[in-house]
C-alpha cells in the first residue's frame, strides 16, 4: 500500500513503545515492573460501575448526541462551578472519546498550516504530534529542573510574535508534575492579554490529583475565557481511563467547530460511559480524594528514594503521577557491558538491566531526564527503587 505522507510526519508515542517492550520481555519470563504507562493501578470505583450497569438494564444503549448528553454536558457545567468557579452552559461544552480526542479537536479547528504554535518542554507527548498534522509550526519554550519546570512570563512575551496562534501547557504538568499557582498564571495571564490574537489549551486532565490545594485554571481570568479551552476527562481522577470519556469547555464558536469536526471522525461517545460519568462527577468526590492519598503516600516514597541515589537530581513534584528525574550525570558512564550516553540509552539500561519500565524524556522535550510513574503498588514501587538504584549503582 501506498500510505499517505502525513505518517511520516509522527511517531508512535514513547510511552506506548516502552510499554510495549515491557510487555514482550515480560512475555518471555521476565518480571518486569512497569512504572511506563500513565494510567491509575486502581479500578473504577463500585458506584460508577453501577451507574452503567443501570444505563443499560434501561436500555440506554443508542447513538448519543455528537457534542454528548445534555446531561452530562451539564455535570460538567456544574463541576466546573463547584470545583473551579466557571461559570459556563451546555452549549460551551463538547464531550470527546478522551482528551486526547478533545486536544485533537481544537488544535486541528484552530491551526492552518504555518500557524506557530507555543508549547513549553517539557510536554506531553500528543501535543507536538497533534500540530505537525495540523501543519503548524512548533516554538518549544524548554523549562528546566531548577525553576520546577516553569515558563516565566517574561519567557512567554519574548516568544509570542504576530503568527503565534496557540499556547499549550498543563497543570498539574506530564511528565512533570509541576503546578502552577493562581499568583504564576496571574502573572502569564497579563503576557496574554497583551496578544489578544494567540488562543490557550489549558490541560488539567490531572486537575484532582493536586498535592498542593485548590486546583487554579488560567479560564478563571475573565479576559482570557472567551480564548481559554479547558481539556479534561474522567480518566486519571477517577481511574476511569478505559472508559474513554474526555471534553472541553470553551467558547461556543470552537465548540460549535469540534462538534462538525467530531461529527465526521466518532460522533458521540459511548452511551454507557456517559450516564457512568455523570455519575461521577455528581458524586461528593470521596473516592478520588483517597486515590489522590495514596498517590501522595507514593509519590513522597519515590521522591525520598531518588533522592537517595547519587547523580540523581529530581524536582518535588506538586500533582500527577510522575517523576521527572534528571540522570544527565550518568552520560558516559558505563557498567562494563552497556554505555549511558543519552536519556534513551538510559531507558533501556533500566528495562534490560533491573526489568523497571521508564520512559525517555526526550519525547516529552527533555533530553536529560527519565519519567518515571508512581501510579503502582507501593510493593512494587519499592522493589522498582532498590532494583533502579543497584543498576544505577553499576555505572562508573
Amino acid at each position: 500500500m501506498n500510505l499517505a505522507h502525513r505518517l511520516d510526519r509522527i511517531q508512535e508515542p514513547q510511552t506506548i513503545k516502552m510499554a510495549k517492550l515491557g510487555r514482550k520481555l515480560r512475555s518471555q519470563g521476565a518480571n518486569i515492573i512497569d512504572l511506563s504507562l500513565g494510567e491509575p493501578d486502581f479500578v473504577t470505583p463500585d458506584f460508577i460501575c453501577e451507574a452503567a450497569t443501570k444505563a443499560m438494564a434501561d436500555g440506554f444503549t443508542k447513538y448519543t448526541p455528537v457534542m454528548g448528553n445534555l446531561e452530562l454536558r451539564e455535570a460538567i457545567c456544574h463541576k466546573l462551578k463547584r470545583d473551579n468557579g466557571l461559570d459556563y452552559t451546555s452549549d460551551e461544552i463538547i464531550v470527546s472519546t478522551g482528551a486526547k480526542q478533545s486536544l485533537a479537536n481544537a488544535i486541528l479547528c484552530l491551526i492552518n498550516p504555518g500557524d506557530e504554535v507555543i508549547i513549553p518542554t517539557p510536554y506531553w507527548v500528543t501535543y507536538s504530534a497533534l500540530v505537525t498534522l495540523a501543519e503548524g509550526e512548533i516554538k518549544y519554550l524548554p523549562c528546566h529542573i531548577d525553576a520546577d519546570f516553569k515558563l516565566t512570563p517574561e519567557r512567554l512575551e519574548a516568544a509570542i510574535t504576530p503568527k503565534t496562534k496557540l499556547f499549550i501547557y498543563s497543570s498539574p504538568c506530564n511528565p512533570t508534575g509541576s503546578v502552577y499557582t493562581k499568583e504564576e498564571l496571574a502573572t502569564l495571564a497579563e503576557v496574554f492579554k497583551r496578544h489578544p490574537h494567540v488562543a490557550i489549551i489549558s490541560d488539567e486532565i490531572y486537575e484532582y490529583i493536586n498535592y498542593e490545594g485548590k486546583h487554579e485554571s488560567i479560564a478563571q481570568f475573565t479576559e482570557l475565557k472567551d480564548r481559554v479551552m479547558i481539556v479534561n476527562g474522567m480518566s486519571k481522577g477517577f481511574a476511569m481511563t478505559g472508559w474513554r470519556i474526555g471534553y472541553m469547555a470553551g467558547p461556543k464558536d470552537m465548540v460549535q467547530a469540534c462538534d462538525k469536526f467530531q461529527s465526521q471522525f466518532t460522533s458521540g461517545t459511548n452511551s454507557i460511559a456517559q450516564k457512568a460519568s455523570v455519575a461521577a462527577l455528581e458524586s461528593d468526590l470521596k473516592t478520588t480524594i483517597a486515590m489522590r492519598e495514596s498517590f501522595r503516600k507514593r509519590k513522597d516514597f519515590v521522591v525520598t528514594a531518588m533522592e537517595q541515589i547519587p547523580g540523581v537530581k529530581i524536582n518535588h513534584p506538586k500533582g500527577a503521577f510522575y517523576v521527572f528525574p534528571d540522570v544527565s550525570s550518568f552520560f558516559g558512564q558505563s557498567d562494563g557491558e552497556t554505555t549511558i550516553n543519552s536519556d534513551e540509552d538510559m531507558s533501556m539500561y533500566l528495562l534490560y538491566k533491573a526489568h523497571v519500565s521508564t520512559v525517555m524524556g526526550e519525547a516529552f522535550g527533555n533530553n536529560h531526564c527519565i519519567r518515571i510513574s508512581f501510579a503502582n503498588s507501593m510493593e512494587n514501587l519499592k522493589d522498582a527503587m532498590n532494583r533502579i538504584s543497584e543498576a544505577l549503582g553499576k555505572l562508573k
